[in-house]
């Protein structure tokens, strides 16, 4: 392990999982530092900087989603919840807060390293230049010239579907809420008429997936909201 590794805050009162989790991360490479209340996180988070936080949600001191939202009015460090709560509700309030992702325990060591790198990726990214073009293996977003090509070929959006698409590209592997989308999209008045994106994001399939019915690109988190997938072999470049 180096100084140059990733360093992991591990928000956890569990002294089972925070050594189950040091275990794993140490054998794979990541610093780690451990918090057991949310007052330790936010002294760790400004002392320290965190590159990716872990977070349980039930802390003896306070809730895991109100830290998040502490956390996320001055940092963008990307936060994976990990937590025995497995209702979509609990899910759709995390990454409201502004969760990067949610993995509902128990967990494999595969898929959380898997959910971590994604994160890590997606922080590196940051925030897109002034005129970017994402990739995503054979689809392309020119957001400077506002055009949209897939295996070469342009694609004709409506406006919505263009901002729909946009905005997951921008997040590229992260999960965005129903909520989030709506208000980003339409504004905080439709943030509660998720027909409308399902109206939408069926029309944005037919036209940027090969296979509508089997698709590889957007993926629906049943009843959370939508992902932008890139996969493996064709990561999102900014150029």
């Amino acid at each position: 392990m180096t100084a140059t590794a990733p360093l992991v805050l591990v928000v956890e009162d569990e002294a089972q999982m925070t050594r189950f989790l040091r275990a794993a991360l140490e054998s794979h490479g990541y610093r780690f530092v451990e918090a057991r209340t949310a007052k330790e996180a936010l002294a760790i988070c400004t002392a320290q900087a965190p590159e990716l936080i872990l977070m349980d949600l039930g802390l003896p001191d306070g809730d895991g989603i109100e830290l998040t939202r502490r956390i996320r009015e001055w940092s963008q460090t990307p936060i994976i919840v990990l937590s025995a709560r497995g209702r979509e509700s609990d899910k759709v309030d995390a990454l409201d807060a502004g969760a990067d992702d949610y993995v509902t325990k128990p967990f494999g060591v595969s898929e959380l390293l898997a959910r971590m790198r994604v994160a890590l990726r997606h922080a590196r990214r940051g925030a897109a230049t002034e005129s970017p073009v994402l990739d995503a293996g054979p689809l392309r977003i020119d957001l400077a010239r506002r055009v949209v090509t897939l295996d070469g070929a342009e694609v004709h959006l409506t406006p919505i579907e263009y901002r729909l698409l946009a905005l997951l590209a921008q997040n590229a592997d992260r999960v965005l809420t129903h909520q989030f989308m709506l208000r980003e999209v339409w504004g905080a008045g439709h943030s509660h008429q998720p027909h409308y994106l399902r109206v939408y994001m069926a029309t944005l399939r037919r036209k940027i997936e090969r296979d509508p019915s089997h698709p590889k690109l957007l993926h629906t988190e049943q009843g959370v909201g939508y992902r932008l997938k890139i996969e493996p072999e064709s990561p999102l470049i900014k150029s």
